[in-house]
């Protein structure tokens, strides 16, 4: 079974976000799982509309996380999930469950942002350890054309881990 790239896009990045975008993607082929917009229980906040763009206007006829939880949890049992930055969408993940009193999926997430961290090897002065580099700088450390993508949202933020995935081999 095809292990699978996880990205989601949210109300913000407080303990009150919600997923408002997700997607499921093959590591291997690229093919499409689950890529659905979701609509939250409280607006989405301006700013964070400003960094992935997706509307009120965008949601409003889209599935409550209630309706996408079930497929979301059949797709991703067992399997190994890849995830740029596992601790924040893993939390968002439990968060928008809590929202709707669901029971929280097991995720076998990999988070490929600490690996490449450890890949690139940029001192951290700040934490220790290793620098988080963003996914769009670890796309041009790589030398990996995005062209064809537009970043920040959550099919396209999974197509640009899969091709970092590729690039550098990173393996669990």
């Amino acid at each position: 079974m095809e292990d699978l790239i996880l990205d989601t896009e949210t109300t913000g990045l407080g303990i009150n976000a919600e997923i408002i975008e997700i997607a499921l993607i093959g590591a291997e082929t690229g093919d499409i799982y689950l890529d659905t917009l979701v609509k939250p229980l409280s607006p989405i906040p301006a700013d964070a509309m400003a960094i992935h763009g997706i509307t009120n206007e965008d949601v409003a006829n889209s599935p409550a996380w209630g309706d996408v939880y079930k497929q979301f949890c059949e797709l991703i049992k067992d399997r190994v999930i890849h995830i740029y930055n596992a601790d924040y969408d893993v939390r968002l993940v439990s968060q928008t469950c809590a929202l709707y009193n669901l029971k929280d999926p097991d995720i076998d997430a990999n988070c490929v942002m600490l690996k490449y961290a450890e890949l690139y090897r940029e001192e951290d002065n700040y934490r220790g350890g290793w620098k988080w580099q963003s996914l769009s700088n670890a796309m041009l450390q790589q030398d990996i054309d995005v062209s064809d993508i537009k970043a920040h949202r959550a099919s396209a933020d999974c197509e640009m881990t899969r091709r970092l995935l590729r690039k550098i081999q990173i393996e669990r």
